[in-house]
């Protein structure tokens, strides 16, 4: 079975470490993107299996990220950022966020979180295919 695909658009080089450390240790093969628009060629590019974003981008907010994204794709996203109003949280999961979690934030719950999209993706695909 192939393993999972994961982006994580962050321009913090350390959180992008942090997280391609942990989720290799769970077996998903992660790629990087630094900034937003990076992260849109990706997602257009690579069609990873699940988006991790960060809102506070040096060249875009993960809001248009997240915008853009939606007007052809259905990649779970998931939010990580320091923003934790809850004005932030209800404008991005309006904007198309599948979830969100503030930093800091522990990897067994961000796995947790990553499986639920993981799985709610998967039977969407398979109600299609009834």
């Amino acid at each position: 079975m192939k393993s999972k695909s994961i982006l994580v658009v962050d321009d913090e080089s350390s959180i992008r470490k942090f997280l391609r450390i942990s989720l290799e240790a769970q077996q998903f093969e992660v790629h990087e993107a630094p900034n937003g628009l990076t992260g849109i060629q990706e997602v257009v590019n690579r069609k990873p299996d699940l988006v991790i974003l960060d809102l506070g981008l040096t060249d875009m907010s993960g809001q248009e990220v997240i915008e853009k994204v939606r007007e052809w794709s259905q990649v779970p996203i998931i939010v990580l950022t320091v923003q934790d109003s809850e004005e932030d949280k209800v404008q991005a999961l309006d904007a198309g966020a599948d979830d969100y979690l503030t930093k800091p934030f522990s990897v067994p719950e961000l796995m947790a979180r990553i499986r639920v999209a993981l799985r709610h993706t998967q039977s969407v695909q398979q109600e299609a295919k009834i």
